[in-house]
């Protein structure tokens, strides 16, 4: 794998998130207790011997940027290879975000040049996988291909959310369809790719001088190139999941305290690495109580937690109940708080004698399309005073303080 660099997409906001990503990058979101979404990419490469990688940031990158660092967790502080954070820059005649996916990669030409690769693998800093990229090269490869898609079977109910490749017997991709409304086959594109450098920089550099191409590799690249060269689709049968939305980010974080989840972190030949906050080990006093959960470091727990994600730091008072939630790292829940059906995002107080995910659901009154299930979801930095109560489906901003006794019904808002 000397000859291929890594190459994740690290700048998506991720709007369907809401408050979770107002003030950083989907990439950036905790996960599964300890994690940030871009930690399982990151560490994808390093356990399939990918150790130059590219992080391409745009939007709010300065937590992204803290948490990478040098790379050190993963074995990524080394020379003639390691971690670089690539953002936005400027030149002599234009300062300009990257314009979409395939646009980011061309305006970093000059840094993958410096390392003249093969081959590229051009990464998505959002999902929760595993994947050992060796295995897709090597097909690549085999195939003598010029470009390669890891793509997975959907349900056909689902196809019209992705991406969709038509193959022929030998996985050659024939077709291709984007957000298809009546899909001919239920072939997904991942958004994860090799590509034979010398190649794909040509193609990049035509598309760059298309004023009416939006720069996209789905949307532009990969139907340009597909009746010309030979693109295939890699069969990815693992776990893979785009924790895009509220509902699929709770989910996806709950399937961890199942007895046999369906994606195993505690895998001790793929590890997951990460840049933490060195803490103690949790505490679970007399009064407290844990069932079918995941507590992390520097935990101190007084009450009962139950089928919930537990993040580093956390408190939990004298008689609050936590169930089918996730909190993340040093969330303060006082005494005789019950939380359920919720997420609770980074440094939010919540005072004693509070309710939080209580009574029946109701429509958002903010935004349907993004707070639309039962969760309720408290952004960070946010001060829960006393005796409040909140219903289902409700959203409190970031950095904010709700008075105490405020009552927010199912579906309401607070900002």
């Amino acid at each position: 794998m000397t000859n291929v660099l890594g190459l994740i997409l690290a700048g998506g906001q991720g709007t369907r998130l809401g408050v979770l990503t107002e003030k950083i990058p989907k990439p950036a979101v905790q996960f599964g207790g300890k994690y940030r979404i871009i930690d399982f990419t990151l560490s994808n490469c390093v356990n399939s011997g990918i150790y130059r990688i590219g992080v391409l940031t745009q939007y709010r990158p300065h937590l992204l940027n803290k948490h990478i660092g040098i790379g050190k967790p993963w074995d990524l502080d080394r020379k003639g290879g390691g971690v670089t954070i690539l953002q936005p820059y400027s030149t002599l005649t234009e300062s300009v975000w990257y314009k979409g996916t395939a646009d980011a990669i061309y305006q970093n030409i000059e840094y993958i040049d410096e390392y003249n690769p093969e081959y590229i693998v051009v990464l998505s800093g959002d999902h929760i996988y595993s994947m050992d990229y060796s295995e897709f090269v090597y097909y690549h490869v085999s195939k003598g291909a010029l470009a390669t898609i890891a793509c997975m079977e959907v349900p056909l109910s689902e196809a019209h959310r992705f991406g969709i490749m038509i193959t022929d017997i030998d996985n050659r991709i024939v077709d291709f369809q984007e957000k298809p409304k009546q899909p001919k086959s239920n072939m997904a594109s991942l958004g994860i790719y090799v590509f034979t450098w010398n190649f794909i920089k040509q193609v990049l550099i035509e598309d760059a001088k298309d004023d009416s191409s939006e720069h996209d590799f789905g949307k532009n690249i990969i139907p340009k190139i597909l009746s010309t060269e030979k693109v295939y689709a890699f069969p990815f049968e693992g776990y893979w999941q785009d924790v895009g939305t509220i509902t699929s980010y709770w989910e996806t974080n709950l399937e961890l305290v199942r007895p046999i989840p369906p994606f195993n972190i505690h895998d001790p030949n793929w590890r997951i690495y990460t840049r933490s906050e060195e803490m103690q080990p949790a505490y679970i006093s007399s009064s407290g109580e844990v069932r079918n959960s995941i507590i992390s470091e520097g935990c101190e727990i007084y009450g009962l937690v139950q089928n919930s994600i537990i993040s580093q730091g956390v408190n939990i008072g004298v008689g609050s109940i936590v169930k089918n939630s996730v909190i993340m790292t040093k969330v303060e829940i006082g005494d005789n708080v019950i939380i359920e059906d919720a997420i609770i995002a980074e440094n939010t107080i919540i005072k004693n004698n509070c309710k939080i995910g209580i009574g029946e659901f109701a429509e958002s009154k903010y935004d349907k399309k993004v707070y639309n299930s039962h969760i309720s979801v408290i952004g960070m930095d946010s001060i829960i005073e006393e005796n409040c109560e909140f219903g289902k489906n409700i959203v409190v901003g970031n950095d904010t303080v709700v008075p105490s006794g405020t009552k927010i019904e199912s579906g309401g808002f607070f900002f």
